[in-house]
Protein backbone atom coordinates (compact mmCIF):
# COMPACT_ATOMS: atom_id res chain seq x y z
CA UNK A 1 0.00 0.00 0.00
CA UNK A 2 2.70 2.16 1.01
CA UNK A 3 4.76 1.75 -2.35
CA UNK A 4 1.09 2.66 -4.83
CA UNK A 5 0.99 5.88 -2.34
CA UNK A 6 5.05 6.87 -3.08
CA UNK A 7 4.58 5.90 -6.78
CA UNK A 8 1.13 8.19 -6.78
CA UNK A 9 3.18 10.70 -4.97
CA UNK A 10 6.48 10.55 -7.20
CA UNK A 11 4.48 10.57 -10.37
CA UNK A 12 2.48 13.32 -9.97
CA UNK A 13 5.28 15.14 -9.12
CA UNK A 14 6.96 13.95 -12.11
CA UNK A 15 4.51 14.44 -14.45
CA UNK A 16 4.04 18.50 -12.85
CA UNK A 17 7.30 19.22 -13.22
CA UNK A 18 7.76 18.06 -16.76
CA UNK A 19 4.42 20.22 -17.37
CA UNK A 20 6.10 23.14 -15.86
CA UNK A 21 9.01 22.75 -18.07
CA UNK A 22 7.21 21.79 -20.95
CA UNK A 23 5.29 25.14 -20.45
CA UNK A 24 8.14 27.80 -19.77
CA UNK A 25 10.42 25.76 -22.73
CA UNK A 26 7.97 25.44 -25.67
CA UNK A 27 7.26 29.54 -26.01
CA UNK A 28 10.86 30.16 -26.83
CA UNK A 29 11.54 27.41 -28.41
CA UNK A 30 12.53 29.42 -31.50
CA UNK A 31 14.60 31.55 -29.55
CA UNK A 32 16.22 28.74 -28.11
CA UNK A 33 17.37 26.65 -31.72
CA UNK A 34 18.09 30.10 -33.00
CA UNK A 35 20.74 30.55 -30.04
CA UNK A 36 21.88 26.87 -30.29
CA UNK A 37 22.44 27.21 -34.37
CA UNK A 38 24.41 30.59 -33.83
CA UNK A 39 21.50 32.18 -35.76
CA UNK A 40 21.23 36.13 -35.14
CA UNK A 41 18.25 37.48 -33.55
CA UNK A 42 15.33 38.54 -35.29
CA UNK A 43 14.50 42.35 -34.85
CA UNK A 44 11.79 44.05 -32.79
CA UNK A 45 10.05 46.40 -34.65
CA UNK A 46 6.63 47.16 -32.55
CA UNK A 47 5.68 50.09 -35.05
CA UNK A 48 5.75 48.03 -38.20
CA UNK A 49 3.06 45.93 -36.17
CA UNK A 50 1.09 48.68 -35.38
CA UNK A 51 1.10 50.32 -39.06
CA UNK A 52 -0.02 46.63 -40.07
CA UNK A 53 -2.93 47.01 -37.72
CA UNK A 54 -3.77 50.49 -38.03
CA UNK A 55 -4.19 49.35 -42.38
CA UNK A 56 -6.41 46.45 -41.21
CA UNK A 57 -8.73 48.95 -38.85
CA UNK A 58 -9.10 51.52 -41.96
CA UNK A 59 -9.81 48.87 -44.40
CA UNK A 60 -12.33 47.26 -42.05
CA UNK A 61 -13.59 50.52 -41.17
CA UNK A 62 -13.61 51.29 -45.13
CA UNK A 63 -15.53 48.04 -45.67
CA UNK A 64 -17.87 48.13 -43.02
CA UNK A 65 -19.50 51.62 -44.46
CA UNK A 66 -22.42 50.67 -46.70
CA UNK A 67 -22.01 52.48 -50.48
CA UNK A 68 -23.94 55.40 -51.49
CA UNK A 69 -25.76 54.99 -55.12
CA UNK A 70 -23.64 57.52 -57.49
CA UNK A 71 -26.84 59.37 -58.44
CA UNK A 72 -28.50 60.07 -55.26
CA UNK A 73 -27.16 62.81 -53.11
CA UNK A 74 -29.67 64.08 -50.54
CA UNK A 75 -29.49 67.88 -49.82
CA UNK A 76 -29.85 70.77 -47.28
CA UNK A 77 -33.24 72.36 -47.33
CA UNK A 78 -32.81 76.13 -48.04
Amino acid sequence: MMTVVAVLIFGGALALSIFVLGSTIVPHLDRITDALYGRGQRRFEPLATLVLAERRIAVRRWAATPARASGFRPREAA
